[in-house]
């Protein structure tokens, strides 16, 4: 998380990634800009942890000065004109939160985690979803799951691992746990074994991305990684998926890593392969928005978060790129900040840069031969 100090005043957002930021809360953007609210005379950091108000009452300030200039006053809540950046109060509750709900049976009451917390149970809601980017139910639900995972790793049945992740029936378990499994739960208690990976492993295009893995099963695309090595991709492989047979391919993947060498370079910009990952509802929601973004254009996290009808999810989302295990056919590099700059990336952030670089560079020459 940046500070108001590493944050360059300089930069320019324009209305609408300004208002992204006050909606999102975002820490981020404290320092690029203030926003003041008309009906109440007070400008507050984008951060600023109040009720979000109405756009048609917002006006945006460069400057704490610009704003008292136009006759406004500073929020005591989140003080924007202090020059050391207030911390969020909210933070280490929402960490105790998280701990509690890690290690604790079932769905405690949202009234009675508020009670445990301190404050209503409305702002632990909001602010949870805030900070963590899913409900305090949603979050409790994970933490049941990988309990599940980490017990049908040891137990003897199915049944023990339920009973002692704090399923109360079988039918719940069945509902809620074992479709986010990826996998019958017997099978996910073997480890996954009988899954057979085929690999092949080649030159990105000017190798500009270094080695480029691709890896499947026969119903399709399991990974596609980026590395400086091939002996480092091979470790990445089997780490994720530790119980799986692998093997380098003997052709067959041939054709798909042609594909995915011509969508690099650009004479292919479309890049629709046959998939074989296993991921949540909302891992595929974003995936799905990611794969419609045109080649060459870019969308913020934010934006890609009310696409799917989430405008409260951006931190959900970008955790949801951090896991995409196929880079390219779901091309999470086309997400970025909505301050500005071109954020994380799971395979390096020159790698990432380069492949923004090269769309981009592709899509102004086609423009270029249309105009």
């Amino acid at each position: 998380m940046h500070t108001m100090a590493a944050v360059q005043p300089t930069e320019k957002l324009n209305d609408a990634a300004r208002w992204n930021a006050v909606v999102d809360h975002d820490r981020e953007a404290d320092g690029l800009f203030v926003y003041a609210v008309r009906s109440t005379g007070i400008y507050c950091r984008p951060s600023c942890p109040s009720r979000r108000p109405r756009r048609d009452r917002v006006a945006f300030f460069e400057t704490s000065t610009a704003a008292r200039t136009a006759g406004f006053r500073a929020c005591l809540r989140c003080n924007p004109d202090a020059t050391v950046p207030v911390a969020d109060p909210w933070v280490e509750k929402i960490r105790r939160a998280c701990v509690y709900l890690s290690n604790v049976d079932g769905h405690p009451a949202l009234a009675t985690l508020a009670a445990r917390l301190g404050g209503s149970p409305y702002h632990l809601q909001r602010n949870f979803k805030r900070l963590v980017g899913v409900s305090p139910r949603e979050y409790a639900e994970a933490c049941r799951l990988g309990r599940v995972k980490r017990s049908l790793r040891h137990a003897d049945e199915v049944t023990g691992a339920m009973f002692d992740a704090g399923y109360g029936s079988s039918s719940r378990f069945y509902e809620r746990a074992a479709p986010k499994l990826g996998m019958a739960p017997s099978i996910y208690k073997r480890g996954g074994t009988g899954m057979h990976i085929q690999y092949t492993i080649v030159d990105s295009p000017n190798g500009a991305l270094g080695r480029l893995l691709v890896a499947a099963t026969s119903r399709g695309v399991c990974a596609v990684a980026m590395g400086s090595s091939d002996a480092g991709l091979t470790r990445g492989l089997s780490r994720e998926y530790p119980a799986a047979t692998i093997a380098p391919d003997a052709g067959r993947l041939a054709q798909w890593a042609n594909a995915i060498v011509a969508h690099l370079a650009g004479r292919a910009p479309r890049l629709d392969l046959p998939l074989d990952v296993q991921a949540t509802a909302f891992q595929w929601q974003v995936w799905q928005a990611l794969a419609a973004i045109p080649y060459g254009e870019t969308r913020t996290y934010s934006a890609v978060a009310a696409s799917i009808g989430r405008p409260r999810a951006s931190r959900a989302v970008a955790r949801a790129c951090a896991t995409n295990p196929v880079a390219l056919a779901i091309p999470c590099h086309r997400v970025v900040p909505a301050a500005g700059g071109q954020g994380g990336y799971r395979w390096g952030a020159v790698r990432k840069k380069a492949l923004l670089t090269q769309e981009g560079r592709v899509r102004a020459g086609r423009s270029g031969r249309s105009g």
